[in-house]
């Protein structure tokens, strides 16, 4: 007989409060003086992960701040040229 995964699935599911407290005393009996360090590494791994995601936004930044000088001086050397050659045709 086979079961469908859906029943399978059916019995997972988050953990419920005191499901959570067993899991905590736990991982308090596993890390024991070592949770402190770990809960120290991990906030520095995700003070850092955010100033990555800082610096790749400030870089994204100037990157649209960059090319959009560029399209600027374009449609500006655009314009010049067409009025440049409009005037040349009426002199002409």
């Amino acid at each position: 007989m086979f079961h469908s995964m859906e029943n399978v699935t059916a019995f997972i599911s988050m953990p419920g409060g005191w499901e959570w407290i067993v899991v905590l005393v736990i991982a308090l009996l596993i890390f024991g003086k070592r949770l402190p360090d770990v809960a120290r590494g991990l906030g520095k791994s995700l003070t850092e992960f955010k100033k990555g995601v800082k610096d790749v936004e400030k870089a994204k930044d100037e990157v649209t701040k960059e090319v959009n000088n560029i399209k600027d001086d374009i449609v500006k050397e655009t314009k010049d040229a067409i009025n440049d050659q409009d005037s040349e045709e009426q002199q002409g």
